[in-house]
């Protein structure tokens, strides 16, 4: 629940959220289930999320018969829930009880975003399959598969393919990542900027109660916002209301989440300090505005 894979009918049928994404499309692929995805703060523990993949094997589908089980590392769309270890641990365990691919959709997470290239590296487990693309080429459209050799040379040579795959422009961009990532050690720099931005929301959570949690991965970092320091309040309101002010200021941040109640923030890696800061004095000032401070 709250995954999020894309936009084609079957990554469509795959995203555990109906609005913005689904509503007014379908119908959907059929034997596509969700399990529950684990939430601390709103107590949906990793043995939650267990439990209902088994009761999806009891009630729906047999588990000789699932192809996969698909996640984020962090849930993008989905709010910036961190997949615990464990549950990485236990699915893996459990794919390899029933013969089922453990595939992770590193599309947002990968490519350096969360402190290492994989955030799945930060687990101590290896997926089946690895999806990646966004900022693995700087801006430039490509994706890749990363996978056990088992599994990538099931197809036969040119068995998979479409129009646009192998472009050499993107292919040279995403060569030039690499080298920026290496040179510039970004990697490190993942964890510098997180570590900076996690710091100065939660200063922020200490004065505003709508702040109910601020949690990430690496660069990947979020707070979600309450009403009335109640964390099962979800306020989207107060978020649009944040979006746009710090708009009018000359910020642009993005919302997530089921409820619309999550700010992201996914800043370049190369972004300077100063910049980081000059956006995160916007965000503060804007809720300030907005709550009266």
């Amino acid at each position: 629940t709250g995954g999020y894979h894309g936009r084609t009918m079957m990554t469509l049928g795959l995203t555990g959220k109906v609005a913005p994404y689904k509503t007014g499309f379908g119908p959907f692929p059929g034997e596509i289930f969700h399990a529950r995805f684990p939430n601390e703060l709103h107590g949906v523990s990793v043995q939650d999320a267990i439990d209902s993949v088994e009761q999806i094997f009891k009630n729906d589908i047999e588990a000789s018969r699932v192809a996969a089980i698909i996640l984020e590392p962090v849930q993008g769309e989905g709010g910036f829930n961190v997949a615990p270890k464990e549950l990485w641990q236990r699915l893996r365990a459990l794919c390899d009880q029933h013969g089922i691919l453990l595939i992770a959709d590193e599309v947002q997470t990968g490519a350096g975003r969360t402190g290492t290239w994989f955030a799945v590296e930060q687990t101590g487990v290896a997926p089946d399959l690895i999806t990646l693309a966004k900022s693995m080429a700087g801006g430039f459209p490509i994706s890749a598969v990363v996978g056990r050799a088992e599994v990538m040379d099931a197809p036969a040579a040119g068995g998979l393919g479409g129009t646009y795959a192998g472009s050499p422009m993107a292919c040279a961009a995403a060569l030039a990542v690499l080298d920026e990532f290496e040179k510039y050690d970004l990697l490190q720099r993942s964890r510098d900027v997180g570590a900076r931005i996690t710091a100065s929301l939660q200063t922020l959570a200490k004065k505003h109660s709508c702040i109910a949690d601020v949690r990430g991965l690496g660069a990947m970092v979020a707070m979600e916002l309450c009403k009335n320091g109640d964390v099962h309040q979800p306020d989207a309101e107060l978020t649009k209301a944040l979006a746009a002010e710090a708009t009018k200021r000359g910020l642009i941040i993005l919302t997530c989440g089921t409820y619309g109640n999550v700010v992201r923030i996914l800043v370049p890696l190369t972004a300077s300090d100063a910049v980081l800061d000059e956006g995160l004095a916007i965000i503060a000032a804007s809720l300030d505005a907005l709550q009266g401070a």
